[in-house]
């Protein structure tokens, strides 16, 4: 696409967070650790038309979609995070208790990538793998 032509393009936002979608094998894991042991709320399951489940999980004014399609798809993404392919890799979580939350990923076996460090002063990252492998950054400004 000519990028003149869309120049004066401006998305008019209605909501101030993106939603983010997770296709899965095996929704069970996946609600087992962002719903139960993340805490975050579940706002709704709904249908999919194609056929499946789709679960959204709200993180603020963002809604995480946990999606099991009756007909798994071909192929699964590329493990390895960051540096293991392009596309999306990893999101975010800016939490205020990062220390306690990767301690607790640790007590309960879920995979820490990075363990918890400065990466400029005043903020702090770690990352955990959930079940698919997807890496989760957890933030915190101190």
């Amino acid at each position: 696409m000519n990028s003149a032509m869309s120049a004066d393009l401006r998305l008019d936002l209605k909501k101030p967070a993106i939603d983010l979608g997770i296709i899965t094998r095996d929704a069970g894991p996946m609600l087992a650790f962002y719903k139960d042991f993340l805490g975050l709320p579940l706002e709704s399951i709904i249908p999919m038309p194609s056929g499946g489940t789709m679960h959204r999980l709200k993180v603020g004014d963002t809604v995480l979609k946990i999606v099991q399609l009756d007909r798994p798809p071909a192929a699964d993404a590329v493990p390895g995070g960051i540096p293991a392919a392009t596309g999306m890799r990893y999101f975010t979580f800016h939490i205020g208790n990062l220390q306690e939350t990767v301690s607790a990923c640790e007590k309960a076996e879920y995979s820490i990538v990075v363990p918890v460090k400065t990466i400029r002063p005043g903020v702090s990252i770690a990352i955990v793998k959930d079940p698919d492998g997807n890496w989760l950054e957890l933030l915190q400004n101190d």
